[in-house]
C-alpha cells in the first residue's frame, strides 16, 4: 500500500480509544432502564425521566468541555481527565447495583452521583476525539473522509457489542447481576483511556511529528487585535430572560428543574443569536434554516431514543424472546441498529450516489423528511402488531425488529443533515455557539425522548411501602404487634379496598390461611399456631382474597424480584392492589403495595390506554414532521443554494 492511501497509525489508536467509550456508554445505557425499574423498583415514569435527563445533559456538557480544551486544557488533558470520570462513573453504577438489596436508598444515591461523574466526564471527551481525526492528515488531504468513516464504524462496532456483553452479564432475569454488566461498562472505560493515555505521544501526533492536542498557546494581545469587548448588560438582559421562562416551563408548564433547564436554554440561546442586531438578511436566513432543521431533528431523535426506554420496556414486558431453548435478554435488542448501520450505511451511500448522478438525489431537507417518514412507519408496524392484544400477551420479536430496522433507515436519510449544514451556513462569528445550539436540540430532543417515554401506560405499579411493623416472625403469623403504630402508616392503607383492617382484641378475629406445609409442621410442633392477639395489642386481619385475577407473567416477575424475602402476598377485594408481605433480618416486617390499576396517562389531552394508543402518538408526532417538512422542503432548499452560493 501507498503511502498516499496508508492511514495514519494514530487513527487507530483513535479508533480503539472511541470504540471503547461508546462500549461503555451503550453497555450502562441498555440495562440503565431495566435496573431503575427491576431492582430499584422505580415505576416507568420515573425510570423515563431519570433516563431523558441523563442523556439530555449528556448533550450539553460537551459545550463546557470544548470550551476548557479550546481555552485551556488542550484536546489530551481533556479526554484523560473525561475519561476518569466516566470510569469513576461506571464503577459507582456497579456500587450502586452491589448494595440495592440491603439499601435502595444508598444505591439511589450511588447511582445519582455516577450518573453525574459520567455526564461530565462525557463532557470532556466525547468533543475533543472526533476533533483530533482530521489533525492527523495535510490541509486538503483526500484521506479524511474515509478516516472519519473508520472512526466512525469504531463507533458502531463498540455500539454493537457493548449490549451484547453488558447485557449478557447484568440482564439475567437476576437483578442482583446488573452490578456485572456496569463494572463491564467501566472496564471498557479503562481500556480506552489506559489505551490513549500509553501511547498518545508515539502516535497522535501530525504528519510533521508534532504532538496534536496539547495545551493551548495564549495568543499575544496587540493593538491590531484587541480582546473581545464582554457586553455585561446584555448577558445579564439575557439570563434574565432564561430565569423567567425557567420558571415558567417549571411553574406553569410543570416540567421537572432539569427539563425545565434544558427546554428554557433551547428556546432563549437561539433567540439570543437571531436577535442580534450586526446580522444581515442573508445571515438571518442561513440561521433560520439551521433552526428549523433543528425543530425537526428533535422530533427525530425524541422518537428514536425511545430504544433505551420505553421499547425496552416493551421488549421486557411484551416481546416473545423464545429462540428455541434460549431467552434472549432484553438488552440485545439495542444491538440492531448498530449492526444496521455497518450493513447498509454502505448501500445508502451507493443509493445517493447513483441518484446523484442522474440528478435526482433528494436534497437535504427532502431527506429528512424521508427519514421521519419511515420513523412513523416503523411506529405504524409495532402500533399494528400490538393493537387489541392483553398485557399478559407476548408479540414475536419480528415487530421490533423491523421497527429498529426502519428506524435505522430513517436515521441514514437524516445523517447527512446536522453536523456539516451548521460548519457551511452558520456566520464565523457565530460558529462555536450554532454548534452549541445544535447539540441543545439534540439535548432537547432525548429530555422529550424521556418524558414521551414516561407516557407508557404501566399495567402495575408500586405505589410504596410501611416499613418496619414490629412483628413475632419465629411463630409466622399475620398477626402484628403495632399498638405503637404511627397514624401516617395507618393512612397508607386504603380504606375501602384493604386487605387488612386494624382490630384489637375483642372485635373479630379472623385467623390467617394456613397451607397443608405449615399445618404440617404445626402438627409437628415445629411451629406454633397463630394465636389471637393479646388485649392491649392491634391486630391485622386478613380480608378475603379477589377471585380470578390474573397478573402478567412479567409483572407477576417483577412483584417477586422486587424481594427474595416476600412470603405472603394478597390481593384486595376488588382486585386492584396487591399487598407483599417482606419478613426482614430485625424481625419486622416490611409490606409493600402495588396498583394494580394505576390511572392511565394522558397526552395533549388525549388518553393513553393501551400500547397502540401510546405508539400512535410517535405516529401522528413523526408523520406530520414529516409532512409538514416535505411542503417546505424546496423553500429550505432554496435558501440554502442562495446562501451556499452568495459564500
Amino acid at each position: 500500500m501507498s503511502s498516499s492511501t496508508k492511514h495514519p497509525r494514530g487513527l487507530y489508536l483513535l479508533f480503539f480509544t472511541e470504540m471503547w467509550e461508546r462500549f461503555s456508554y451503550y453497555g450502562m445505557r441498555a440495562i440503565f432502564t431495566l435496573y431503575m425499574a427491576k431492582a430499584l423498583l422505580f415505576d416507568k415514569a420515573l425510570s423515563s425521566s431519570i433516563y431523558g435527563s441523563y442523556t439530555g445533559l449528556v448533550y450539553l456538557t460537551p459545550l463546557i468541555g470544548g470550551y476548557v480544551a479550546d481555552r485551556y486544557w488542550g484536546n489530551r488533558r481533556s479526554i484523560l481527565f473525561g475519561g476518569i470520570l466516566m470510569a469513576i462513573g461506571q464503577l459507582l453504577m456497579f456500587a450502586s447495583g452491589s448494595v440495592y438489596s440491603s439499601s435502595t436508598t444508598t444505591a439511589s444515591s450511588l447511582m445519582f452521583l455516577g450518573l453525574g461523574f459520567l455526564i461530565f466526564g462525557n463532557g470532556f471527551f466525547k468533543p475533543n476525539i472526533s476533533t483530533m481525526v482530521g489533525q492527523l492528515y495535510p490541509a486538503n488531504d483526500k484521506r479524511v473522509d474515509s478516516a472519519f468513516t473508520i472512526f466512525y464504524m469504531g463507533i458502531n462496532l463498540g455500539a454493537f457489542f457493548a449490549p451484547l456483553v453488558c447485557g449478557g452479564l447484568g440482564d439475567t432475569g437476576n437483578p442482583s447481576d446488573f452490578k456485572w454488566g456496569f463494572l463491564a461498562a467501566g472496564t471498557g472505560m479503562i481500556i480506552s483511556i489506559l489505551s490513549f493515555y500509553f501511547f498518545k505521544d508515539k502516535y497522535i501526533i501530525t504528519p510533521e511529528g508534532l504532538p496534536i492536542g496539547d495545551k493551548p498557546k495564549k495568543e499575544l494581545k496587540t493593538e491590531s487585535t484587541p480582546a473581545p469587548k464582554i457586553n455585561t448588560k446584555e448577558i445579564l438582559k439575557w439570563l434574565g430572560i432564561e430565569v423567567l421562562v425557567w420558571i415558567f416551563c417549571k411553574g406553569v408548564l410543570g416540567f421537572d428543574i432539569i427539563g425545565a433547564f434544558i427546554y428554557s436554554l433551547g428556546f432563549v440561546a437561539p433567540a439570543y443569536v437571531i436577535s442580534d442586531k450586526s446580522l444581515n438578511k442573508i445571515e438571518r436566513h442561513r440561521i433560520w434554516v439551521i433552526y428549523i432543521a433543528a425543530f425537526f431533528v428533535i422530533f427525530f431523535w425524541a422518537a428514536f431514543e425511545q430504544a433505551g426506554a420505553s421499547l425496552t420496556f416493551f421488549a421486557e414486558e411484551q416481546t416473545n424472546r423464545q429462540l428455541g431453548s434460549i431467552t434472549i435478554p432484553t438488552s440485545y435488542f439495542q444491538s440492531i441498529n448498530a449492526v444496521a448501520i455497518v450493513i447498509f450505511a454502505p448501500v445508502f451511500a451507493i443509493i445517493w450516489t447513483e441518484l446523484a448522478k442522474r440528478n435526482k438525489e433528494p436534497n437535504s431537507p427532502l431527506k429528512q423528511a424521508i427519514g421521519l417518514f419511515l420513523l412513523a412507519v416503523g411506529y405504524l408496524i409495532i402500533a399494528f402488531g400490538v393493537k387489541g392484544i392483553s398485557p399478559e400477551t407476548k408479540v414475536s420479536m419480528l415487530w421490533l425488529i423491523t421497527l429498529y430496522l426502519l428506524h435505522t433507515f430513517g436515521e441514514l436519510c437524516l445523517s447527512p443533515i446536522g453536523l456539516s449544514m451548521v460548519v457551511k451556513l452558520a456566520p464565523v462569528r457565530f460558529a462555536s455557539l450554532l454548534m452549541g445550539i445544535w447539540f441543545l436540540s439534540t439535548a432537547m430532543a432525548n429530555k422529550f425522548a424521556g418524558d414521551l417515554s414516561a407516557l407508557y401506560p404501566d399495567e402495575i405499579k408500586q405505589e410504596g411501602n410501611i416499613s418496619a411493623v414490629s412483628y413475632t416472625f419465629k411463630q409466622d403469623t399475620i398477626q402484628k404487634s403495632i399498638s405503637r403504630i404511627d397514624s401516617s402508616y395507618v393512612k397508607l392503607l386504603p380504606k375501602e379496598s384493604a386487605v387488612w383492617k386494624l382490630t384489637r382484641s375483642n372485635d373479630s378475629y379472623k385467623a390467617p390461611e394456613t397451607s397443608a406445609f405449615e399445618q404440617f409442621l404445626i402438627n409437628l410442633g415445629l411451629r406454633k399456631a397463630p394465636q389471637k392477639p393479646k388485649d392491649s395489642l392491634l391486630a391485622i386481619t386478613q380480608l378475603p382474597n379477589p377471585n380470578g385475577y390474573k397478573l402478567s407473567e412479567y409483572h407477576t416477575k417483577l412483584i417477586g424480584l422486587s424481594s427474595k424475602d416476600i412470603y405472603r402476598t394478597y390481593f384486595s377485594e376488588d382486585g386492584k392492589t396487591a399487598y407483599l408481605l417482606k419478613a426482614k433480618k430485625d424481625n419486622t416486617v416490611e409490606i409493600q403495595y402495588w396498583n394494580l390499576s394505576p390511572k392511565k396517562p394522558h397526552f395533549i389531552g388525549f388518553e393513553i390506554t393501551n400500547l397502540y394508543s401510546f405508539f400512535m402518538i410517535f405516529v401522528g408526532m413523526a408523520g406530520m414532521a414529516s409532512v409538514i417538512l416535505f411542503v417546505i422542503s424546496k423553500k429550505l432548499y432554496n435558501m440554502m443554494h442562495e446562501e451556499v452560493k452568495d459564500k
